[in-house]
């Protein structure tokens, strides 16, 4: 199975062109790492927001008071 439209390599390689695999698809293939990127870092923020505030609410206020008023 070829993905760059050659089936045999007995031409010349200079008139050949791109040789890798799914030549035309750059755009489409930036677009979608963009959105990847993009939703990947929005899941994080969110996970990362629930586990902080779950950690704000582990503490005792009034020990965490105290403790802090000794320095």
């Amino acid at each position: 199975m070829s993905t760059i439209g050659y089936e045999s390599w007995a031409v010349d390689l200079a008139e050949v062109g791109p040789i890798y695999p799914f030549q035309g698809y750059e755009i489409p293939m930036v677009v979608a790492g963009v959105i990847f990127w993009l939703a990947w870092h929005r899941i994080q923020f969110v996970r990362e927001g629930e586990h902080l505030e779950e950690a704000r609410k582990m503490g005792d206020p009034e020990k965490i008071r105290k403790h802090l008023e000794r320095y």
